[in-house]
């Protein structure tokens, strides 16, 4: 398998096309940024991690009924995955108040909610990502019905599978985002990313931050964090 063109570059990752038809190549950088890219900064050795965690992750999530755009991980920052559209909806799900949710609600950080919350935004930087529900996915055109219902079991379905894994390995799983692409088929399977990226892990006991929060607010001992998600899950 040989990459062909490069045919998009992210805030974390590049993707290329490949000889093969149907399979794309994810190559994950240590770039890092916060606050729709007006902060910018390197977390030394974020992309391998977040590699090997996301094909972790991926792998046990299509092992309990989630499709992924996983196929084989190539080498410490490369992944082999299947060519999706990606849908322009970031579907973020949240089990404790933290960030922007604390401060639109008024509610302390660390409160737990009542129930899972699921949200929906507009991927788009130029706009900021603006939150959205399910009416405007439908009248811009960016996702049927069928598409949303979908979506939204598959994003519950994450939910409960990472709650229950992590807390094997006292991680409390806060609240995370995911993506979502179509195969040229127009299947809906798992794409992007699961890692301390996209997500907000807490350590069970003490509360310690353990994700991107800690670059997000100057905490210090990112890579520290990075590290340590990495040990719980995969002893490396």
């Amino acid at each position: 398998m040989n990459k062909t063109t490069q045919l998009y570059e992210g805030k974390a990752k590049k993707v290329y096309s490949t000889d093969i038809e149907g399979v794309y190549i994810v190559d994950y950088k240590d770039d890092a940024t916060a606050f729709n890219g007006e902060k910018k900064g390197t977390i030394l050795g974020k992309g391998i991690i977040n590699n090997k965690i996301t094909n972790h992750l991926m792998k046990l999530v299509e092992s309990k009924g989630v499709p992924t755009h996983f196929i084989k991980q190539l080498s410490d920052r490369e992944t082999a995955v299947k060519a999706v559209t990606i849908i322009p909806i970031e579907v973020i799900v949240r089990n404790i108040a933290a960030g922007s949710l604390s401060k639109r609600l008024g509610l302390p950080e660390g409160t737990k909610l009542a129930h899972t919350v699921l949200e929906f935004c507009y991927k788009d930087d130029s706009l900021g990502d603006p939150m959205i529900n399910e009416y405007h996915a439908l009248a811009i055109n960016i996702a049927t019905q069928e598409e949303m219902d979908v979506i939204s079991k598959y994003a519950f379905m994450v939910n409960d599978i990472l709650t229950e894994y992590l807390k094997e390995v006292n991680i409390e799983l806060v609240d995370f985002k995911l993506e979502f692409g179509k195969t040229l088929d127009g299947t809906i399977i798992l794409a992007d990313e699961i890692s301390p990226d996209t997500c907000r892990f807490w350590d069970c006991v003490t509360h310690e931050k353990l994700d991107k929060d800690r670059f997000r607010r100057d905490l210090g001992g990112v890579e520290d964090a990075y590290h340590e998600i990495l040990n719980r899950l995969m002893g490396e």
